[in-house]
């Protein structure tokens, strides 16, 4: 998979360094992989879910620092592209503000 802007990913491990370790642990196992279903990633990473948001676009929803932080991508698996939405505390991901602004 390509991750798109892998710098918002170094930005986020610099703002949040707990999670720096796992971000760069979900980039090396997303970079090499080709997945095509919630199905495949969950082969990585058991925990994702699939969750739409207000526009209904569906999202991808990654656990990161043992539950503590939510990575939300988009996948498009026809490109093989991962597209990094946002990066929220475990707090903040569970006031559901963010499926609005996405």
């Amino acid at each position: 998979m390509r991750v798109i802007k892998p710098s918002t990913l170094i930005r986020w491990a610099e703002k949040h360094p707990a999670a720096a370790p796992s971000l760069l642990r979900w980039f090396e196992i997303t970079r090499k992989a080709s997945w095509e279903s919630l199905t495949e990633i969950r082969r990585d990473f058991p925990q994702t879910d699939m969750v739409k948001v207000e526009s209904l676009r569906p999202v991808f929803v990654f656990n990161i620092a043992g539950n503590n932080f939510r990575l939300i991508a988009a996948i498009h698996f026809n490109t093989g592209r991962v597209f990094l939405l946002d990066f929220l505390s475990h707090a903040e991901y569970s006031k559901n503000a963010w499926k609005k602004k996405l």
